[in-house]
């Protein structure tokens, strides 16, 4: 009599760590969006930084692509990124682990960034030894291309987004002195794709 209740039991803490957390105070610069919301236990803040236009709108089941800027190795550098994944969405994730995001500031030539799973999100970040140059072409560029390949099929030759962009040393400076990159405490791991996938057929029964 009691077997119909534990799959809600168990479901209950994967959809308290998959829900949407709380959005901090929201301040525009040039064509970036900054929130910030300080942790009243440990008084660290965090932010996000992020285009004001999606590089994908929403979808039905998944959130909108975006371009946001992100701390790397003490370097704020662009990533393309799809945050506050559902239940669907994080199945979703599983697949597009082989997805990877082409970014060009032109006139520059393009660099690949791959995409993982971090926490409920997926991000789509710079590889190490790209990273100097992905900060330091990112302060200066007034637009950027961004074609994502693998997500949902996406071809390898279709045509880009292009964003246009201003204000992004200033809306960088305003990141760096809101939470500097490293002060913040280190990102709680997220289940790799192999892990989850266990976790989610034994949830099933599989």
């Amino acid at each position: 009599m009691n077997v119909p209740m534990r799959r809600p039991a168990i479901l209950l803490p994967l959809l308290l760590l998959l829900a949407t957390p709380a959005a901090g105070e929201e301040s525009r610069i040039g064509s970036w969006r900054l929130a910030c919301a300080t942790d009243s236990m440990t008084d660290r803040t965090a932010c996000r930084l992020v285009a004001d236009r999606p590089v994908e709108p929403s979808t039905p089941g998944r959130p909108a692509l975006a371009l946001e800027i992100i701390a790397r190795e003490g370097r704020l550098v662009p990533a393309v990124t799809l945050r506050e994944l559902s239940w669907e969405g994080a199945l979703r994730g599983l697949l597009a682990l082989d997805g990877t995001a082409q970014l060009r500031f032109p006139p520059n030539p393009l660099f690949e960034m791959p995409c993982d799973l971090e926490g409920r999100s997926l991000v789509c970040a710079p590889r190490g030894a790209d990273l100097d140059r992905a900060e330091r072409e990112l302060a200066e560029a007034p637009r950027v291309l961004v074609r994502v390949v693998g997500l949902g099929g996406e071809s390898a030759t279709a045509e880009p987004a292009e964003l246009r962009l201003s204000g992004t040393k200033e809306a960088m400076a305003r990141l760096r002195q809101e939470a500097p990159p490293g002060a913040a405490a280190p990102a709680r791991p997220g289940l790799d794709g192999p892990q989850l996938l266990q976790r989610l057929l034994r949830l099933f029964g599989s």
